[in-house]
């Protein structure tokens, strides 16, 4: 039982659901559409880049880019987000999640920006220029995660915390859509105004010298959203669990909130100090009490993450290439340019539309319901049985009357990621830290999920290559072909499931008390068990 619980922090746990709880999820997700729409919109563009920048004279196929070019593009947003999670995330509880909420979103529409104006006067100038900046566009993305994890958690009430939380995830998915979207607008709108034949009717004509507008719009469109939300992120009032556990300040917590709530609170100074002085509150990271009481919980976080986003990003950002393997998306030398960024814009959009959006709002429905532990568990398995029954009779699915089933399948996948561990990663690690801890250890658990994406980015671009010399893309190496990539994926799933019986259940129960901030028993009493009984 709470020996020194906090009113306002108590106001906040049995707030009912109120506009500030909405406002704060549209803030807080509306970074997380710009995060998805730029993380992901490079995949639409980068056979497109490789037709502009390394067209080859007399080859059979269009110019494609070159592996450490084609890797470099693809993973260096991933290493920018993995270092700006553990800096921003290690910030947000240094300074307060608000000062540095803002300074994450202008630097990524700086560098949205600045990646659509990658410049150099050969192809391996505006390949570098791009990477640098989407690097750093991947260092304020990172910095996002924890931020806007931790802010809505403490800003939430404990009976539909985890629906919020998931909210914000969600908007990733309207983000994935968004960019599949605007590419299918500027690739038509090209398309109708630039005629163009096919690679294989005249292989320098395919590619208009205005194909080079398309991707750069496309990338820099990824600003709009970030600054639309900028003047909203600076008017959010600071969280009352960093000002008042954090901070120590609680007349300021009492005053924020007052205003959020709209009710009168006191600002309960001794409580705070009571708080501040017990030493179960003052372990840090790297102490031994840390290690006793949440070392499983942060293993547990941060391998399912890591597992979850080899199989999750390397699914979505190679899409292009599975639908190219299966035959649903022609051959290149059968399009022009413009035409082929249409093609795989229009693949991804109805990937995203039937599977990845439906399956976040699904988690944002019955996460508090059913629990965390349940719905990741549960995608986990699906996803294994899915990969699997894509993988073992993947001839089968190649065949042509058979690739509509492919694409249910493969759809269902991203179904049960996000209505599952794609959701579930980002919601568990915002609740069960404690609060001058919470945003470090979401950083660090995102950044181990970031290790699994760019595994996943770099792995898969030379596992799923054909096993036959004379079908691998240029300049690849054979690898295992898409089948054995997608049985290792199947695998790695499945150890999924394993990893996830080392995170807690959070279900309905309030930070404090999850956390053992403020409780008169041991903080271990408030673990019944990690497994929730049915």
């Amino acid at each position: 039982m709470a020996r020194n619980q906090l009113g306002v922090l108590n106001a906040l746990d049995v707030a009912k659901t109120q506009w500030y709880h909405f406002t704060a999820i549209i803030i807080a997700g509306m970074g997380f559409f710009t995060d998805a729409y730029d993380l992901f919109s490079i995949s639409l563009v980068t056979k497109l880049l490789g037709r502009i920048y390394y067209h080859v004279d007399g080859a059979p196929k269009p110019g494609t880019l070159p592996p450490n070019v084609a890797a470099a593009v693809n993973g260096v947003a991933f290493c920018g987000t993995l270092a700006g999670q553990l800096f921003f995330g290690w910030l947000g509880d240094k300074l307060g999640r608000k000062k540095v909420y803002g300074m994450t979103l202008m630097l990524m529409v700086v560098c949205s920006v600045a990646s659509g104006l990658s410049f150099g006067h050969s192809a391996k100038g505006v390949i570098a220029t791009l990477c640098f900046f989407r690097f750093w566009l991947g260092f304020g993305i990172g910095g996002d995660y924890p931020l806007s994890a931790t802010i809505m958690s403490e800003y939430a009430n404990k009976k539909t915390r985890g629906a919020f939380i998931a909210a914000v995830f969600a908007m990733q998915g309207f983000g994935i859509l968004a960019g599949g979207i605007v590419a299918l607008i500027v690739s038509a709108s090209f398309d109708h105004a630039y005629s163009a034949p096919t690679y294989e009717v005249d292989p320098l004509g395919s590619t208009v010298p205005e194909a080079d507008y398309i991707w750069r719009i496309i990338l820099m469109f990824g600003a709009v959203p970030a600054a639309m939300t900028y003047y909203w992120r600076m008017k959010m009032p600071e969280t009352a669990r960093y000002t008042a556990l954090v901070a120590k300040n609680a007349k300021q917590a009492a005053s924020d909130m007052s205003r959020v709530l709209q009710v009168e609170l006191e600002a309960e100074e001794h409580k705070i100090e009571q708080i501040s002085q017990d030493p179960s509150n003052s372990f840090g990271l790297f102490s031994k009490e840390f290690a006793r009481r949440h070392g499983v919980h942060l293993l547990g976080t941060t391998v399912c993450w890591f597992l979850l986003d080899i199989a999750y990003y390397s699914s979505n950002l190679f899409q292009k290439d599975i639908f190219s393997a299966i035959g649903w998306i022609p051959p290149a030398q059968t399009m022009n340019a413009i035409h082929e960024v249409y093609v795989i814009a229009r693949a991804q959009t109805l990937i995203a539309l039937c599977g990845t959006v439906p399956g976040y709002w699904f988690t944002v429905a019955l996460i508090d319901r059913i629990g965390r532990f349940f719905i990741q568990v549960m995608g986990f398995f699906f996803m294994t049985v899915f990969m699997f029954a894509l993988a073992i009779p993947y001839h089968h699915w190649t065949l042509r009357d058979n690739r509509i089933g492919f694409l249910i399948m493969y759809s269902l996948t991203f179904f049960f990621a996000n209505f599952g561990p794609n959701a579930t990663t980002f919601v568990v690690p915002a609740e069960i830290f404690p609060a001058r801890l919470r945003s470090t250890c979401h950083g660090i658990s995102a950044a181990c999920g970031k290790a699994g994406a760019i595994v996943g980015s770099f792995g898969f671009l030379y596992a799923a290559q054909s096993t036959d010399p004379a079908k691998t893309d240029a300049g690849y190496p054979t690898g295992i072909g898409v089948k054995n990539s997608l049985i290792v994926l199947g695998v790695i799933n499945f150890f999924g499931i394993l990893f996830t019986l080392l995170v807690p259940e959070s279900k309905g129960k309030s930070l404090e008390e999850l956390t053992g901030e403020n409780e008169d028993e041991p903080q271990e009493a408030s673990w019944s068990r990690t497994v929730p009984v049915a």
